[in-house]
């Protein structure tokens, strides 16, 4: 043992004494040491990316899958290397290591555990924020953290005492090198989406959970990977200093005490009209209740930029007034929820399946709402499973937004999503009845008419409670509007092949494919209370808008002005009620185009300048 510390212990360089073969043995366990410690920082940051999942069920999984093991391993040791090169000191190398390695660790797991949100490339964009979250909370030392701080505390001290050798400067120098490019060629591997994909472990994870997919890939490499949509592109001819200046010529208008109304929102999960295909052979009207509403209420086409999925687009297009879908929502958006809050609106809502579901609970509050009930913290008590149908959802949400109309301080700005509608639907159980009872359609195949019978049966039965709701307020002496849309088009078998099967087309090569693909309803009724503070019935056919100026009309409908930014778009909603994704547009003469003029090219090219800014520049609680 003695020989042993004489030979390792504070030994910068190798006896003169030692033989050739200890020389190397000197320098091997000098390797093999300092690797090792950057291996066991890499492994107690894989440990703490457990969050609140099982150390024991996901960290084993993580080792069943060595190339995800390598891929978060494989940073701190090529950074341990590269100052070690630059220093000469492994102990001092591991030190400076230790410090972004187990700082963004602790980062990460106490964030997982407390809002269940794992830290992104883009969180340290707002680096401020993350400090006054840190503040709201307790942090805590717990087993998990003591088995991962504990080795690696244990791993730089041996460093410190027994590899203190210093390879000379040509040495370095080749560590360096080879730390270097291995480094550089290691770049596409993290950014690419194909690699990311294969490396999935999903096992024993929720695969909807964006969190869950980020914690089953360990930190390191969901981080890295995450880099590069931390900086967001700006559209073309992007200009910050323009945008800025439209904006400026408009200031947030107040809405007058006497024209303020209770306003509530609900999206509905796939909700869309079907009724008027004549391929569509229904035994019954599953709309009648939808029909007869859409006949009392301002109505009209939103033309959406998804189809059968991806809700929340949709979703935070009308909240914000903006359609772009590389928004990141990690900090304070600007949006119309909070221009609401500081006309004195209470804003709150429901969503009656999980929180983690689009990180709602997180980007919910970053978007104004001062409260959103979820299934963990209200439905699943009162179903006993993680999501609620509408005959519970409406009720709660009705009841909650009549107690704060009634009872609450302020107005009402309630806005709920539901979650029944919810694809892909059984093609071999009838969860409503039997498919006689919606659909004929005999010529399809039995599978394909229990898909459609299964949408139709959720349909009638969301129709039927939106009415029920409707009726509940209809009775109030409040001034009440509801604003009812549906976010995208169902889901109606793989490779859509209910829709093809009813000769539907979707190929948006006509006017009639791409409402076909895009378009869903929306409709804003009023009480007569309501009606008698905006003056008129809001009752007829509205314009065939985008989501992102859903907003607008209602504000419209209402006589509010808005805030700077819906004062600003509103010229460009006049004349391009539809600014697409993809692409298309519409006119303000109903024209359907993929070439628009040089003065509408313009005009969305203005468009997404102010989204652009207004989603980087958040400005209070104005928006």
């Amino acid at each position: 043992m003695k020989r042993f510390f004489s030979y390792f212990l504070f030994q910068t360089r190798p006896e003169e004494t030692l033989t050739s073969r200890q020389r190397v043995v000197f320098w091997l366990w000098n390797a093999l040491l300092t690797a090792g410690a950057a291996a066991a920082l890499g492994l107690a940051s894989l440990l703490l990316a457990t969050g609140n999942a099982s150390a024991k069920v996901m960290f084993m999984d993580y080792l069943r899958h060595p190339a995800l093991v390598a891929l978060n391993l494989l940073p701190p040791l090529l950074l341990m290397a590269l100052l070690y090169a630059a220093t000469g000191r492994a102990w001092l190398a591991y030190l400076i290591t230790a410090l972004p390695v187990l700082g963004l660790s602790l980062g990460n797991y106490y964030k997982l555990v407390f809002r269940d949100d794992p830290v992104l490339a883009s969180d340290l964009l707002i680096l401020g924020e993350a400090g006054n979250m840190a503040g709201k909370y307790h942090l805590f030392l717990d087993r998990k953290l003591a088995m991962a701080l504990l080795p690696a505390l244990m791993a730089g001290v041996a460093l410190f005492l027994l590899a203190r050798g210093r390879p000379r400067l040509p040495v370095r120098g080749g560590i360096a090198a080879a730390a270097l490019i291995a480094s550089l060629a290691l770049i596409p591997v993290y950014g690419s989406d194909s690699i990311y994909n294969k490396n999935a472990n999903a096992d024993h994870i929720n695969p909807w959970s964006a969190t869950q997919q980020y914690i089953s890939r360990g930190l390191m490499y969901p981080f890295l990977h995450s880099i590069k949509t931390a900086m967001p592109t700006p559209p073309e001819g992007y200009s910050e200093k323009e945008a800025a200046a439209m904006l400026a010529e408009y200031q947030d208008a107040d809405i007058p005490e006497d024209k303020k109304v209770n306003i509530v929102g609900v999206m509905l999960e796939a909700f869309t009209d079907l009724s008027g295909y004549e391929s569509i052979e229904l035994q019954t009207d599953p709309y009648a209740y939808f029909h007869a509403l859409e006949a009392e209420s301002y109505t009209g086409n939103l033309l959406t930029n998804i189809f059968a999925g991806g809700t929340v687009d949709t979703e935070r297009a009308f909240l914000t007034g903006m359609a772009p879908n590389d928004i990141n929502y990690r900090s304070n958006t600007s949006s119309y929820v909070w221009y609401l809050k500081s006309q004195g609106y209470q804003t709150f809502g429901d969503h009656p399946s999980n929180r983690w579901f689009y990180n709602r609970v997180n980007i919910n509050s970053y978007l104004g709402f001062d409260q959103y009930r979820f299934a963990e913290d209200h439905y699943k008590p009162l179903v006993g499973t993680d999501t609620a149908f509408d005959n519970v959802f409406f009720h709660e949400m009705t009841a909650a937004a009549v107690d704060r109309i009634e009872n609450g301080d302020g107005p009402v700005f309630s806005f709920s999503v539901s979650y029944q509608g919810h694809g892909p639907y059984s093609d071999n159980i009838c969860w409503w009845g039997e498919v006689d009872d919606y659909v004929a359609n005999y010529d399809l195949t039995q599978e394909e008419r229990t898909i459609l019978a299964n949408y139709f049966g959720s349909v009638m039965s969301t129709q039927y409670y939106v009415s029920e709701m409707v009726d509940v307020f209809r009775t109030m002496d409040e001034p009440i509007v509801v604003v009812v849309f549906g976010d995208h088009k169902p889901w109606l078998g793989n490779s859509n092949s209910v829709y093809n099967s009813l000769g539907i087309d979707l190929s948006r090569m006509s006017v009639d494919s791409f409402y076909n693909y895009w378009s869903t309803r929306y409709l804003i009724w009023a009480n007569d209370a309501a009606k008698e503070v905006i003056g008129h019935d809001m009752v007829g056919e509205g314009p065939d808008i985008s989501p992102c100026f859903l907003m607008n009309v209602l504000f419209e409908q209402l006589g509010w002005e808005g805030d700077a930014y819906m004062r600003a778009v509103e010229p460009i909603r006049q004349e391009l009620p539809m600014v697409h994704r993809y692409g298309s547009y519409l006119t303000a003469d109903g024209e359907l185009t993929l070439d628009p003029t040089e003065e509408q090219a313009e005009l969305a090219r203005k468009l997404h300048n102010l989204e652009y800014y207004r989603a980087h520049h958040f400005s209070g609680e104005t928006g």
